[in-house]
């Protein structure tokens, strides 16, 4: 389960890169990184984001793949 929660977890981060990189483009925001949306923001002593990152990207990552089987029995 461990593999499978990493790829998971950077299929949610690939995909909150892409939303979040159109979003701060659209509205002229400052942009992070690949990596911060992978890992969390650097230097940070806030605790979502040293831990829930990780968390986020994998439900995103789920809820993506879940998707993605729903539609093809469809």
């Amino acid at each position: 389960m461990f593999l499978g929660g990493e790829i998971v977890g950077f299929i949610g981060a690939v995909l909150r890169w892409c939303y979040g990189s159109v979003w701060r483009t659209i509205f002229n925001k400052p942009k992070f990184t690949f990596n911060e949306y992978l890992f969390g923001p650097k230097k940070s002593k806030d605790w979502f984001d040293q831990t829930g990152h990780e968390f986020v990207n994998r439900l995103v990552g789920l809820l993506f793949i879940m998707s993605l089987v729903f539609l093809s029995f469809m």
